[in-house]
């Protein structure tokens, strides 16, 4: 399971550090990807959890899911660490979730988002605690 919060830097050649306590539940083979949900941060998944969502796209009908399906695979990349324990991000991606020297990656239960640092403080200042316990108290959390 992943979870936790670091602030880290981009080099100048686009690689990131992922910390060891989330490196170490990662496994090397690993898929970063532009995230789906509305936000501007990436995804970076295992193999067998990228395998599970494209287990659901497969799961139901192409007219239903090609666009999700092209704007996923369209800024799909495979990546791996390094021996210092980072990643490329590719620059498409960089652009797409604004990332340039500052980012925040989160491990969110089953992959990790890299956001904007700036980007990620502001969405989290802008989130309530009265949002987050009506959305626990509606999962029954």
């Amino acid at each position: 399971m992943l979870y936790g919060g670091y602030d880290h830097i981009i080099d100048k050649k686009g690689r990131i550090a992922i910390p060891s306590k989330l490196r170490d539940l990662m496994g090397n083979e690993l898929v970063i990807a532009q995230s789906f949900t509305g936000d501007r941060c990436l995804c970076v998944y295992t193999k067998e959890e990228w395998q599970k969502v494209a287990d659901v796209l497969c799961s139901s009908p192409a007219t239903s899911t090609s666009d999700i399906r092209r704007f996923l695979c369209d800024l799909t990349f495979n990546a791996e660490f390094d021996s210092q324990g980072r990643i490329l991000i590719p620059q498409q991606l960089r652009e797409f979730a604004n990332l340039e020297n500052e980012a925040h990656i989160i491990g969110v239960i089953t992959n990790l988002e890299i956001w904007n640092k700036d980007a990620w403080y502001a969405e989290k200042a802008n989130t309530t605690l009265d949002s987050i316990a009506s959305i626990a108290k509606s999962l029954g959390l």
